[in-house]
């Protein structure tokens, strides 16, 4: 369940997912996330590092660990899940039209 809760937390989706080509900095990933706000993405920053999910490399960016691109096939297992799921839903709405 403490997975299910930091994954929940509003803009960690994303930063992981800006996080999957590379390192990025901190300001990138700020303008990448549509200028979330400084304090919100220190904070999810911050809490992704404490989970061992994300770190600085040596160059001062931020970069999944080896643990974060674990998560990756896990996260696009849940993507292809959700778009079937939505596919069902749709034809089911279509059928009882």
């Amino acid at each position: 369940m403490a997975a299910l809760d930091l994954l929940s937390r509003r803009w960690v989706l994303r930063i992981l997912w800006e996080l999957r080509g590379g390192p990025r900095g901190f300001r990138e990933m700020q303008a990448r996330c549509d200028q979330m706000s400084p304090n919100t993405l220190s904070t999810r920053l911050s809490e992704l590092k404490e989970a061992g999910i994300v770190a600085h490399n040596p160059e001062g960016d931020w970069a999944l660990t080896p643990l974060g691109h674990k998560l990756g096939p896990t996260l696009m297992a849940l993507n292809d899940w959700s778009k079937a799921w939505e596919r069902t839903l749709s034809e089911q709405t279509s059928e009882s039209d």
